[in-house]
């Protein structure tokens, strides 16, 4: 996020209609609900982990055990129980 000062973009009338509420304060606008992106789609870390499950499915479809898997991917059993046992 970055801060832009409000009379660079803004129509002065508008400046000073906002200086009734707030003065020399940051304001934070956030982006408006169509365009908001959701967690990990920027960084690329949304993708990661939904490769990373779909690995994991396979691969215990494909006879490794939970342990291996646990072992190898960093995870608890209980997360791993999660990402073979999901019904989406």
């Amino acid at each position: 996020m970055k801060y832009v000062k409000a009379d660079a973009v803004l129509p002065d009338t508008l400046v000073r209609k906002i200086q009734k509420y707030v003065q020399g304060e940051y304001i934070y606008i956030p982006a408006e609900l169509k365009k908001r992106k959701k967690w990990g789609e920027n960084s690329g870390n949304r993708q990661y982990i939904k490769n990373r499950n779909e690995t994991i499915k396979r691969r215990y479809k494909n006879g490794d055990k939970i342990t291996k898997l646990v072992e190898e991917f960093f995870l608890s059993v209980h997360s791993i129980k999660k990402i073979i046992y999901d019904k989406k």
